[in-house]
């Protein structure tokens, strides 16, 4: 079991570490600014759907936020390669990134 405070640690972690503010994690993620105020001041938990949203907005999966720190679950090296690397990345590169496999897949 998860504790409680585990979530809202783990949200502010990873806010700094992608040098996201509240606010923009906010809006990445779809949600209420106010209602991401009210969870990250420990006045409550979020469900899993506004848990999914914020994973969106920190551009991870469920399973990588409960995954931890340098811990990729159920993929392979090459994968967890491309995934640090696009972790490296700044929204432009991944927007380039995006349109090159979409253009090769369409091809």
């Amino acid at each position: 079991m998860v504790d409680e405070n585990y979530i809202i640690d783990r949200i502010e972690k990873l806010c700094e570490e992608k040098q996201l503010s509240r606010y923009r994690l906010a809006q990445k993620a779809g949600i209420a600014q106010s209602s991401l105020s009210t969870l990250l001041n420990r006045k409550s938990m979020p469900t899993i759907q506004t848990l999914e949203k914020i994973c969106v907005g920190l551009d991870i999966t469920l399973a990588q936020f409960f995954a931890g720190d340098n811990m990729t679950p159920d993929l392979t090296l090459e994968q967890k390669e491309l995934l640090d690397t696009w972790n490296d990345m700044d929204e432009q590169e991944r927007a380039l990134v995006k349109a090159y496999i979409k253009g090769i897949i369409r091809t």
